[in-house]
């Protein structure tokens, strides 16, 4: 079973659980032995109680066959920015030390009104913004797990839990999948609630998942939201746009080399590939998302800058001060920059089903940072689905990823065309790049 679970195969864990040759509590054992094991290394979790988990998960067994959803008795990892009535909740700042909210945050209750086991919170950054929290990367301690949803890739990458909960506000979903090596789903803005969440964007804040497999985050996401999104067993050949983005200059040499392989190695597997260029206005929705951002973030922790100023560590300090002296002006005239892009982005899939680009500039960096979200900045700003998946490796052998993009409220779409390309990169798992 622990094997089965670090492969991500939750189709697998769910007919085992509705054919009754596992348990629930069998299946969280089984997890438990291996955070025993990686934990020490990997730093992910910020609360575990094991005896609970597993008083829980008796009584999930408990449930009668009949009245289990297609979820019941699937393990769960949360992100320590959602509050959570029998954990703390911290969200990664030592202002909230302690903290234990009276209710779920709305995804974490609907999780387990579907039956899921939350195991416990993992790691995020300050507020989900900065500095970097103790996680490690699990293919090299050196290296950064990314941010904030540090702790949910990691414990995913070393197999500690089939999936997690996450959070995407600029690139915190996207960007740790690609440098962990797993999938990770950003879905259209509003898809799940985000009631009970440390609100840090009113604008961009998404809820969504980070697993081992499209397949997996499809399923977790569709029951949550209550729309179908799993993609078909069988899939046809897509139309993909590959776009290197105004972003490229940022791109490393890794990155370069794997985006020109790209059309040759979908091509080879089936799928009509074509370059696309994003119209002119695009040149500057990374630097309005990044002002709307501060805007927000200003507003949204006005009381925390305000009485625990000396609390919070920099450069999250230094960032809500420039956000409250930001003018309204230029706030407003950043959203009206990311409403003209949106306006445009329709021609962008004139003639593609969905577009590929980078999901960061290349490898993991140094484990003091958490990585620059230059690449996933304008694609959170216009709230589309957004979907990393594994392609291959860079020089240091730590992963590479590659991010699907397809219009908002389009998830079914992204996520079957993210699945093709998932398939079609598999065997450039060990290639590598750059």
């Amino acid at each position: 079973m622990s094997r089965r679970l670090a492969d991500g195969a939750l189709a697998e864990v769910v007919r085992s659980l509705a054919e009754g040759t596992s348990t629930v509590e069998s299946v969280a054992g089984a997890l438990l032995e291996g955070i025993d094991a990686h934990e020490p290394t990997v730093r992910a979790w910020t609360y575990l109680d094991p005896d609970a988990v597993l008083a829980r998960a008796r009584q999930l067994d408990l449930v009668e066959p009949a009245r289990r959803g297609v979820l019941h008795g699937l393990p769960i990892g949360v992100k320590d920015i959602f509050d959570t009535h029998d954990m703390p909740t911290a969200y990664g700042s030592p202002i909230y030390e302690g903290h234990r909210p009276a209710v779920d945050a709305a995804s974490v209750a609907i999780a387990r009104r579907c039956g899921m086991l939350p195991l416990g919170k993992l790691v995020t950054t300050e507020f989900a913004a900065w500095p970097p929290g103790p996680t490690v990367n699990p293919h090299d301690v050196t290296r950064t797990p990314g941010g904030s949803s540090s702790g949910s890739a990691a414990a995913v990458a070393a197999g500690m839990v089939p999936v997690a909960f996450a959070t995407q506000t600029t690139g915190s979903i996207v960007r740790p999948a690609a440098f962990c090596g797993v999938v990770g789903y950003k879905p259209s803005h509003g898809t799940l609630p985000t009631s009970g969440v440390k609100a840090i964007s009113e604008s961009f804040d998404t809820v969504g998942v980070i697993a081992r497999t499209v397949a997996d985050a499809a399923l977790v996401v569709g029951t949550l939201s209550g729309r179908s999104l799993e993609p078909p067993e069988e899939l046809p050949p897509p139309r993909l746009g590959i776009c290197r983005t105004h972003e490229w200059p940022a791109a490393s040499a890794e990155t370069v080399a794997l985006f020109d392989a790209l059309p040759d190695l979908l091509e080879r597997a089936g799928a009509r590939s074509r370059q696309v260029v994003l119209p002119d206005v695009f040149a500057g929705l990374a630097t309005a998302q990044g002002t709307i951002w501060t805007f927000e973030i200003a507003r949204c922790l006005a009381d925390e800058h305000e009485r625990f100023r000396e609390l919070i560590r920099e450069p999250l300090r230094g960032m809500l001060d420039d956000g409250a002296a930001i003018p309204v002006s230029a706030y407003d005239a950043s959203c009206r920059c990311v409403r003209e892009c949106g306006a445009g982005l329709g021609t962008v899939f004139d003639e593609v089903d969905a577009v590929l680009v980078p999901a960061a500039p290349g490898e993991a960096p140094e484990v003091a940072t958490t990585g620059d979200p230059v690449f996933n900045r304008g694609w959170s700003a216009l709230g589309v689905p957004a979907i990393t998946v594994p392609a291959g490796v860079g020089p240091s052998g730590l992963p590479l990823g590659v991010q699907i993009i397809a219009p908002r409220g389009q998830d079914a779409r992204a996520l079957v065309c993210a699945a093709w390309v998932e398939a079609a990169l598999a065997p450039t798992a060990e290639q590598a790049f750059g």
